[in-house]
């Protein structure tokens, strides 16, 4: 499986490679834009990500805003967002509004911080990512 991490923390991003990169090879973005032009490139080389975990508020673009370009660009290549990268919303904002925001957005799941690694592997789980 490979992962893209997308956090502007350093700890967080730290602390998901360490519980994920039992999993796969993980790869970092400290933007959306970053994200965004990550899976462009990831795309174009044929080897896109099957898992992203995108936190909110994030300086340049937010994790929302890349959400959704990064849904347009799989969209682009006729790929329906139940078929493409597994988008799991790792962030401190666990109201509704952002919730219910990132769903409408096409993510896939939701992580509030602090993290944790059973809440996290769960996702993993219901998406069927790991067993």
């Amino acid at each position: 499986m490979k992962i893209l991490i997308v956090d502007d923390d350093f700890t967080s991003r730290n602390l998901l490679q360490e519980i994920l990169k039992a999993y796969g090879p993980t790869y970092i973005a400290v933007n959306g834009k970053e994200a965004v032009g990550a899976v462009r490139a990831a795309m174009a080389a044929g080897e896109p990500y099957h898992l992203i975990c995108m936190d909110i508020m994030m300086p340049e673009m937010d994790g929302q805003q890349a959400i959704k370009q990064i849904r347009v660009l799989e969209e682009a290549e006729g790929i329906t967002s139940s078929k493409g990268a597994k988008i799991i919303m790792t962030t401190a904002l666990g109201d509704l509004k952002n919730v219910f925001a990132s769903f409408e957005s096409l993510c896939d799941g939701y992580v509030v911080k602090p993290l944790d690694r059973t809440k996290l592997l769960n996702e993993l789980c219901k998406l069927e990512l790991i067993k």
